[in-house]
């Protein structure tokens, strides 16, 4: 559970920095989102699955 917590609260802060650092540029990234199909974020966001998943076999495995 410690390193569920652990891991869940480093996304927490990764996922804030941009939202802190460039709130500018997030909203226009918000609004550009919603001219793109579906289907492209949807595929964006199965890559980026793939590549978490695929970052976290490598670590477990390799270090």
């Amino acid at each position: 559970m410690e390193l569920f917590l652990s891991a869940l609260g480093l996304a927490m802060v990764i996922e804030g920095l941009p939202y802190f650092a460039f709130p500018r540029q997030i909203k226009a990234l918000a609004s550009s989102l919603l001219k793109l199909p579906d289907a492209a974020i949807r595929t964006f966001g199965l890559m980026t699955l793939g590549a978490g998943l695929l970052v976290i076999y490598l670590a477990r495995h390799f270090f």
